[in-house]
């Protein structure tokens, strides 16, 4: 039987200071509409909650990771390669963990009922990918550079372009969120969600980094994003609203 200073346990980190953003922010209007009024109750995992559905690699489309390719014809935009790996807090891979993908297209429009602003619809893009990480607990994804949108927060409110990631464990209880920026946005520092993140070293982990190594000549721009999932450098996670 294990014991408390058994190594091979896992440790309980709690998250640093300003890690993530607190429930309701009064720049970010809608958190006041949904952020919990009530104290939160724990709900106990059961068995059929961590052994399933199982999110295998029969799952998976064979284009599934690749945005560009899944229609006859090329989206419109800037190609881009997405790279990066799924980390413990010491570090390690985390492997044939489930990645999903979701973003807007080049034009900043969502292919949703809900986004009716007037940027085009692309018909060869639809803005949704998933694979898996590999042994080294790597994901690679291509896709299209997303536009920002308006969202009618504030007065002349725009997002920075963004492209949204979940993370799955074993099962769908086990899932994580966040969002992955592009450096040197202009609109970074009017977006409240962007700056609903107390602390900026957490909050720069949330840009991406360009990669020229991973880029193809005349081909696609690349950018690298690690995600973290607990520990002094875990990525920013945050509820599965949307933001539109």
């Amino acid at each position: 039987m294990a014991t408390p200073t058994d190594r091979r346990l896992p440790q309980y980190r709690p998250d640093p200071d300003g890690t993530h953003p607190p429930l309701d922010y009064a720049p970010y209007r809608s958190t006041a509409l949904r952020h919990p009024k009530q104290p939160l109750v724990l709900l106990p995992q059961m068995l059929t909650e961590v052994t399933g559905p199982l999110l295998g690699p029969g799952r998976l489309g064979e284009l599934d990771n690749d945005l560009t390719r899944q229609h006859a014809g090329e989206p419109q935009g800037q190609r881009i390669i997405v790279t990066g790996r799924l980390l413990d807090g010491d570090g390690r891979p985390i492997r044939n963990s489930l990645v999903e993908i979701w973003q807007a297209n080049a034009g900043g429009r969502y292919r949703h009922t809900g986004d009716r602003w007037p940027s085009p619809l692309d018909p060869n893009f639809d803005g949704l990918g998933r694979t898996l990480t590999d042994d080294d607990g790597r994901y690679e994804f291509t896709t299209i550079k997303p536009g920002a949108y308006p969202w009618k927060n504030h007065d002349n409110a725009w997002r920075p372009a963004h492209i949204h990631f979940s993370v799955f464990g074993s099962a769908f209880t086990q899932r994580l969120v966040t969002q992955m920026y592009f450096p040197d946005d202009p609109l970074f520092s009017q977006d409240p969600i962007f700056n609903s993140i107390p602390d900026e070293k957490a909050r720069q982990r949330m840009i991406s980094r360009f990669d020229l190594d991973r880029t193809e000549e005349e081909w696609a721009l690349a950018f690298q994003f690690d995600i973290v999932v607990r520990g002094r450098e875990q990525s920013v996670f945050e509820d599965e609203e949307e933001d539109e």
